[in-house]
């Protein structure tokens, strides 16, 4: 058998932790499969006295995460710091500058400075491996830069972030509110305690950044990404999207337009017959829409540290073997520039839900900004609130502010962002108008 492969972890929170249980546990099986052992031989973390319940009996300890990634006993870096700056940074670019393989579970790294970090592994021919960075558990970088290397990606989309889909699953199910649910995902550990990296869809914004690379072979650009969470989201919606057959949820969408690419975060109706519809709970799907192949969804747990560790040891057996591919999918020199799409008709078309004052030519003035931005209708829904009364013991109306739902044909987000606004110049809403994607999924 071919001599030990060598570890270095730097980080050992909850996914350091369950790798190195991992390569205990199943480290012979490891050895087996790549035909040399994985042995851990440096690790190195902010707190050296924290009990972790780890047995780390003959592993170096690092007090520096670059420093680690220079020792001439490490062949392997396993950054799990996380964060696009500071110390992760520089312990991976510490480790590629020596020529040592990479392995990360950072997405905002890789978001910011992907790119780079590709060009440098290959001067240096080494790998940078990111599997656990994406969609935790679930093999779609493998998917995308190996096993459909023969097809031509049209879109890739997907349900890239479990507390959002946690959210909005009890929503539904439950009929609680917004902040109930957050506070639970909270409560249970799902979301941090400043949660709005993951509601307001950065966390899914950097994941498809990567994924829009890897379909498209163009260079990454998170910063081109029209970005929408989740926290305007209501029960109202919510029961509104049931009434119509859909369900609603978080979507990361990267597509090929003929004005270039579009990327896309934002609540999503999709059809309840859709495939991505039935994930649920803090579940991840990606789906990839490719010439030859056609569709294909992959299913799994997004985060989580056995899941994520999991990710790192797929990585780890792609090294041990000899198997170095590029980063992003294609030598970085053949990357193209990310080009931004322009506005387009969208073929699903758009869910409004509006607050309209009960006063004569209300209903009059929301026609005629829609007529003037081009957009027809599909359909018009109002539920007049009621209130308990005691004429002939029925129940009276509310004359307030009424719900009224509009479904439109396919249009534009230019057309309807126009003539939203128009309605609202003109004082006929109480409250901001909502506005939700249709996405018609197979």
């Amino acid at each position: 058998m071919a001599s030990a492969l060598r570890l270095g972890v730097a980080g050992l929170g909850t996914v350091g932790a369950s790798l190195i249980r991992l390569l205990s546990k199943n480290g012979d099986a490891l050895a087996r499969k790549c035909g040399r052992p994985v042995v851990l031989t440096a690790v190195t973390a902010r707190d050296k006295t924290r009990d972790r319940g780890l047995d780390l009996t003959g592993v170096t300890w690092f007090d520096d995460a670059a420093e680690m990634a220079r020792s001439a006993d490490v062949d392997v870096v396993v950054e799990l710091i996380g964060g696009a700056s500071g110390a992760a940074e520089a312990c991976v670019r510490a480790a590629l500058t020596s020529g040592k393989h990479v392995i990360t579970a950072n997405k905002a790294l890789l978001a910011a400075h992907g790119v780079e970090l590709a060009e440098i592994a290959e001067k240096a021919g080494v790998s940078l491996n990111y599997e656990a960075a994406v969609a935790g558990g679930i093999p779609i970088v493998k998917t995308l830069r190996e096993a459909m290397a023969g097809n031509s990606v049209t879109r890739v989309y997907g349900i890239l972030n479990g507390t959002c889909n946690y959210i909005l699953t009890r929503m539904e199910r439950e009929g609680l509110s917004f902040a109930e649910c957050l506070a639970d995902a909270q409560r249970l550990g799902y979301a941090e305690a400043d949660p709005t990296f993951d509601i307001e869809g950065n966390d899914t914004a950097h994941k498809l950044a990567l994924l829009t690379s890897l379909a498209f072979g163009c260079k990454i650009s998170a910063d081109d990404i029209y970005l929408e969470g989740i926290s305007s989201i209501t029960t109202a919606d919510i029961k509104a999207a049931d009434e119509l057959g859909y369900r609603i949820k978080l979507l990361g969408v990267a597509q090929v337009t003929e004005s270039g690419i579009e990327q896309r975060v934002h609540p999503t109706m999709v059809p309840k017959t859709s495939a991505i519809a039935r994930i649920d709970g803090v579940l991840n799907a990606v789906a990839v829409d490719g010439d030859f192949v056609g569709g294909v969804v992959l299913v799994g747990p997004g985060a989580g540290g056995n899941a994520t560790a999991s990710s790192v040891a797929s990585d780890i057996a792609d090294i041990a073997r000899g198997d170095i591919a590029p980063a992003l999918g294609a030598p970085s020199n053949v990357l193209t520039d990310y080009k931004r799409a322009g506005m387009r008709l969208h073929e699903g078309g758009y869910y409004i839900r509006l607050s309209v004052f009960d006063r004569p030519g209300a209903f009059a003035t929301i026609a005629r900004c829609m007529a003037d931005a081009d957009i027809s209708l599909e359909s018009i829904v109002q539920r007049r609130r009621r209130a308990p009364g005691s004429l002939n013991g029925a129940e009276t109306e509310v004359h307030e502010a009424q719900p009224v739902i509009l479904i439109t044909y396919e249009t534009s987000e230019t057309a309807v962002r126009q003539a939203l606004e128009a309605i609202e110049a003109k004082g006929v809403v109480a409250d901001r108008p909502q506005m939700i994607r249709i996405e018609k999924l197979s």
